[in-house]
């Protein structure tokens, strides 16, 4: 992939595809990839933004999108845009809202080109986590923990129930895999 920068995060890389005037994707790359400074001045911008989100999960994005997707695709995104920071809802929550069914939500979700940015990562499954990237489990899922807690998700406890070696509780804090830092 020709990506115009790979920025550190707290959980590895992202791998950043844009032009010079708008962003059209954010891939998650593993941990010990190699960095890479950006290659144009919006590659630069976007990744001050995204820096800036790891820094304060109140930071709110001010990026130029291309993003393609079908109607459908456009419109469960246009949804996730609008669940505030620190909250969650569910895949039915969005298919009632929008007429659609739970399954074609997540689709859409998974098929999100710019994640963190359009934060896919806000919903979640009815009776859990639900899942991230086309993934159910993993580091994926990993992710998908880290930036919830990040963004202060309140009802971890109950709504994504901890598994693939993260905890969440209240006396012991969030605890992190190798190679992942604590959320601020």
């Amino acid at each position: 992939m020709d990506y115009q920068a790979k920025l550190k995060t707290p959980f590895g890389a992202l791998g950043i595809l844009c032009t010079d005037e708008s962003l059209s994707g954010v891939e998650f790359l593993p941990p010990g990839t190699i960095l890479q400074s950006p290659r144009n001045v919006f590659a630069k911008k976007v990744c001050e933004e995204l820096s800036a989100y790891f820094a304060d999960a109140g930071f709110h994005f001010d990026l130029p999108l291309k993003h393609g997707g079908t109607e459908h695709q456009n419109k469960v995104w246009q949804a996730m845009c609008a669940i505030p920071r620190g909250q969650v809802r569910t895949y039915g929550d969005l298919a009632a809202q929008l007429g659609s069914s739970p399954r074609a939500v997540g689709q859409a979700c998974g098929n999100n080109p710019i994640p963190i940015v359009i934060p896919c990562h806000r919903v979640v499954g009815k009776s859990g986590m639900g899942g991230f990237m086309h993934h159910s489990g993993g580091y994926a899922l990993d992710i998908k923990r880290w930036l919830l807690a990040h963004e202060g998700v309140t009802e971890l406890e109950s709504v994504v129930p901890a598994k693939a070696g993260i905890q969440f509780s209240k006396s012991a804090g969030f605890r992190v895999k190798p190679g992942m830092t604590k959320p601020k």
